[in-house]
């Protein structure tokens, strides 16, 4: 009898971040943009690309659109890890701040001036990194990632359907997406694990890239292990 392939990890970053956000976790995986300027257009081409099965993984922004792929297209997606993102729809306050940082693009400021370092990083240690990922990203790629997050919706309803093994991913000291926020998500989505690591900031796998890549290889052995059984109960 053929072995059953595993599903392909497909990795999803945050607004002003690039494939480098990922580090050990990310070897191996497909590292799609996000290049659209609302989430169901977002939505729509990564469906359009991606393979027909795949382990789907999301920080931040990521995490938002992989909870709306996971909402449109359930059959898709063999297992969800969301890290350090918000299931909840935009405040004013954030929309207001969204349309500020386009005002200063459309004003000439490159991307790495619009990246909130100590909003992102507890270990300012890393600030590099995060800045290299901003260049990476680049102005209009930005500007499509800030009109996408004004399409946002309350991703919540829809979590309680989730029906493939989940990963909830929070940073203890995350100042963007605090623990309540995944705390949130790992209630609604039935048996979803929750961890939450000790001394990081919002951008998990940068200032604990061996934990998460640890925790992501659980997840995906999890993720693994359940296609194999599914593919054997329905020969």
């Amino acid at each position: 009898m053929p072995a059953v392939p595993s599903p392909p990890l497909v990795l999803l970053p945050g607004m002003n971040c690039s494939a480098r956000l990922w580090g050990p976790a990310g070897a191996g995986a497909l590292h799609p943009v996000l290049d659209r300027p609302t989430l169901d257009d977002q939505v729509e081409a990564l469906l359009d690309t991606l393979p027909a099965r795949f382990a789907l993984a999301g920080l931040s922004l990521g995490g938002i659109v992989a909870m709306a792929l996971t909402r449109r297209a359930p059959d898709r997606v063999a297992g969800l890890c969301l890290m350090a993102t918000n299931a909840r729809p935009p405040t004013p306050e954030q929309r207001a701040g969204w349309d500020a940082a386009l005002t200063r693009l459309d004003d000439g400021a490159p991307a790495r001036a619009l990246q909130p370092l100590e909003l992102l990083l507890h270990d300012r240690s890393f600030d590099a990194t995060a800045l290299r990922m901003a260049d990476e990203t680049g102005e209009r790629r930005l500007a499509a990632q800030l009109r996408l997050q004004g399409t946002r919706v309350d991703e919540r309803p829809a979590l309680p359907a989730v029906a493939v093994p989940t990963l909830v991913l929070a940073g203890a000291l995350d100042r963007l997406c605090p623990v309540e926020r995944h705390t949130e998500i790992a209630g609604l989505v039935p048996d979803a694990r929750l961890h939450v690591l000790p001394g990081a900031g919002h951008l998990l796998p940068v200032e604990a890239p061996d934990t998460v890549a640890t925790l992501v290889a659980g997840w995906t052995a999890t993720v693994h292990a359940r296609e194999r059984a599914r593919e054997m109960g329905g020969q």
